[in-house]
């Protein structure tokens, strides 16, 4: 009975996150993906502290992926101009950082690296919050 409601609940989580996800703006894509790489960096820092290389292992791949994936292949160079060749500069940075932490089991490059993802996470949200349902997803991610 409880693996029945543990698997329901589960389906019923994943039609709820892909119903999010399609009834997204993409500006509204941008942000659960910078959501989605803070989350993955924060559960990585946890997994080197408590020593689960695995997980460890899993999280960083998981957050690298959403940053050259998601954010990084979601920029626009043409209409995004220098400020999506700045952002790009950025993320490629970010999975540097990101090997480097998983190469070396460090927290520091972690840390870095979601201080960084907080403060662009920060500024997409004010963009929405100055334009409420405006896509600036052209322009960079």
């Amino acid at each position: 009975m409880y693996t029945n409601f543990r698997s329901a609940a589960n389906t019923y989580a994943n039609v709820g996150l892909e119903t999010g996800v399609v009834a997204a703006s993409p500006h509204q894509l941008i942000v659960m993906l910078y959501e989605g790489a803070e989350l993955a960096v924060r559960m990585a820092i946890k997994h080197i502290n408590e020593g689960d290389i695995p997980k460890k292992s899993a999280a960083i791949s998981k957050a690298n992926n959403i940053i050259v994936e998601g954010l990084q292949a979601a920029l626009d160079p043409h209409q995004g101009g220098e400020i999506a060749q700045q952002l790009e500069a950025l993320y490629v940075y970010m999975s540097q950082r990101l090997m480097l932490a998983h190469i070396n089991n460090q927290t520091a490059p972690l840390e870095e690296v979601l201080t960084l993802l907080r403060d662009l996470h920060g500024a997409w949200q004010q963009i929405s919050n100055a334009a409420p349902g405006a896509s600036h997803h052209s322009m960079a991610a």
